[in-house]
């Protein structure tokens, strides 16, 4: 799973160009040599180690440089690759995992760090001076991270599904705890660290003046407290305040001075700021080249997979592309200078789901595209996919509002979605969502079906007028793509915690009764209703354990055991025009 992360790189391509890449790739056939756990000090004495993957010839090459915490030698695939093509391929692991001296933490060292190691990787005898970075995930954070601290010799970076805030988007979103990934993720870094600490007590000589011989210490394990202090800070900082602030990509796009080739996935767990990145670059990026220099790419599936097949659905054979030559064709073009057509393409490549094929775009989002509402209409009786909701583009009237009692004890649960780091039992990406409409606690509207294929492709929104009994609970929506055979396809999502309704950075908890006009982002897709299918949208007040349960009770989450039922109510009448915001594409 973890090199799998790190090894997501991905890019994009003009089919009339590729027989030229592979004439420059044939042409540029190196043998390489590989250097193990080559040694690079940083600025505080830390030595944290990299595997070099170089061609075996006279001269210098530019470098690509990757900086993990999950094993550098996850990447000898690519190294190898990547030096026969004429680059220095640099993996490092990052510092206190693997073969790096110092303590790991989440994000702290990474801007630091990646700066002194861009410098030496550009003052190795056979470097040009030309640095780009690559990788996804957390991979994606030590570039960005790198790039704020604007060192001389980057001249690039490419990363792959990655995030704009680590705080919103990362470890919450919407204020709500992104409960599995924040488990699973801490979970597995925290493996390393723990084999770390046991090599760390094997030590023989030292062991064989301990009496009673039964207390010899390899006999004991290590200890596990403050294994993974990060976790318990996260939980420590639920709001927006200036341990998130420091290491915010999207608050400080004015250092970053370097072209993005920005890689997103429909269904990644970092959608919504892959996508940020991009539209916020384009005019705040520091640099003339930064701003110009924007590229974005979205597949499907990033965390929530690879090939063809992502969860339940098959999205056909054009899906998959050579991700590692769209790559370095863009690395050819940016730091060789060669003229291999990339200069020529449109920014913009996505991959339109529904129609299954990959189009070119002058930009995202797409200026053509119009925001169109979808109203929200039942007689009250929109619970679960019996009831009565449906959604149309005519504005409601009178109507009586929606209600459901949301326990956290029996939350609704998730369904596949945008998921790291592993899969549920029920799934991951695209997944049926049928058995959670048949709960009284999810709200359904359904359009009519389809006349003819109608395209949505852009951000989304929700737009709600809704109280609750409770001083704190949530509010999630999904936007849900129905076929014929009664498959219901969900596209996107997001959940909004209400004591943040009005901002990141202070909680405020509601009063109960109160109606509260607010926005849940369900940040965005590109999907094609085919003729014949309906859209729909599920509105309820949880996805767990994707997120964790609001308990209701205006309590501190991390620390909250004790649970209330919520009554919530959705308005959706004439002077409370509740609805679902697509961009529709003519």
């Amino acid at each position: 799973m973890w090199s799998r992360v790190t090894m997501v790189l991905a890019g994009a391509a003009l089919c009339a160009a590729m027989g030229l890449a592979t004439r420059t790739a044939a042409a540029e056939n190196h043998e390489i040599t590989v250097e193990r756990n080559v040694a690079a000090k940083m600025r505080d004495g830390v030595t944290l180690r990299a595997d070099i993957y170089r061609p075996k010839a006279e001269g210098k090459f530019p470098v690509l440089l990757v900086r993990t915490p999950y094993d550098k030698q996850g990447i000898s695939g690519f190294g190898i690759k990547g030096a026969a093509r004429g680059y220095v391929v640099i993996a490092q692991d990052v510092r206190g995992r693997f073969e790096s001296e110092g303590e790991w933490y989440t994000f702290k060292n990474e801007m630091q760090d990646g700066y002194d190691t861009v410098e030496w990787a550009a003052g190795l005898p056979y470097s040009n001076g030309k640095v780009g970075m690559f990788g996804g995930s957390y991979v994606g954070a030590t570039q960005f991270l790198a790039a704020l601290a604007k060192p001389p010799h980057l001249a690039g970076i490419c990363p792959s599904v990655t995030a704009s805030n680590y705080h919103d988007g990362w470890t919450y979103q919407g204020g709500a705890f992104e409960q599995w990934f924040n488990e699973s993720w801490a979970s597995g870094l925290a493996r390393n660290t723990m084999r770390r600490r046991a090599e760390q007590k094997y030590d023989p000589l030292g062991g064989t003046t301990v009496l009673p011989l039964i207390s010899y210490p390899v006999l004991e394990p290590p200890s596990g407290e403050g294994i993974a202090p990060y976790f318990k800070d996260w939980l420590a900082h639920p709001n927006f305040d200036e341990y998130w602030k420091q290491i915010s990509i999207e608050d400080h796009y004015g250092e970053i001075q370097v072209p993005v080739r920005n890689v997103a996935a429909w269904y990644d767990i970092f959608l919504g700021g892959s996508l940020k990145n991009y539209v916020r670059l384009k005019t705040e990026g520091g640099t003339e080249a930064a701003r110009r220099g924007q590229r974005l790419r979205v597949s499907v599936g990033g965390h929530a997979g690879g090939g063809r097949k992502i969860g339940a659905v098959d999205f056909g054979e054009k899906l998959q592309t050579d991700a590692d030559e769209e790559m370095l064709r863009w690395y050819d073009w940016l730091l060789k200078g060669e003229a291999n057509g990339v200069e020529k393409e449109k920014p913009v490549k996505i991959f339109v789901m529904g129609k299954n094929d990959w189009r070119e775009e002058e930009d995202w989002p797409l200026a053509r595209a119009k925001n169109t509402k979808y109203y929200l209409h039942s007689a009250g009786g929109a619970n679960g996919i019996a009831g009565d909701g449906t959604l149309s583009t005519g504005a409601p009237a009178e109507e009586k509002p929606d209600q459901y009692v949301y326990d956290p004890s029996d939350a609704a649960p998730t369904i596949g979605g945008p998921l790291c780091c592993g899969a549920l039992p029920t799934g991951i990406g695209p997944e049926d969502q049928r058995p959670a409409e048949a709960r009284g606690d999810v709200l359904v509207y359904t359009t009519p079906a389809f006349a003819k294929d109608t395209e949505v492709t852009g951000p989304v929104a929700l737009e709600l007028y809704a109280s609750s009994s409770a001083v704190d609970t949530d509010f999630t929506g999904m936007l849900v793509d129905v076929w014929p055979n009664g498959f219901a396809q969900n596209l996107t999502s997001g959940i909004l915690r209400m004591r943040y309704r009005n901002s990141q950075e202070k909680a405020e908890l509601a009063n109960p009764g109160e109606t509260h006009h607010i926005m849940v982002d369900l940040w965005a897709t590109s999907n094609v209703f085919l003729a014949g299918h309906k859209l729909r949208l599920e509105v309820s007040s949880s996805n767990f354990p994707r997120f964790d349960r609001n308990l209701n009770t205006g309590e501190e989450q991390a620390r909250g055991t004790r649970m209330v039922k919520a009554t919530n109510v959705i308005y959706h009448d004439k002077a409370h025009p509740s609805a679902l915001i697509l961009p529709i594409v003519p």
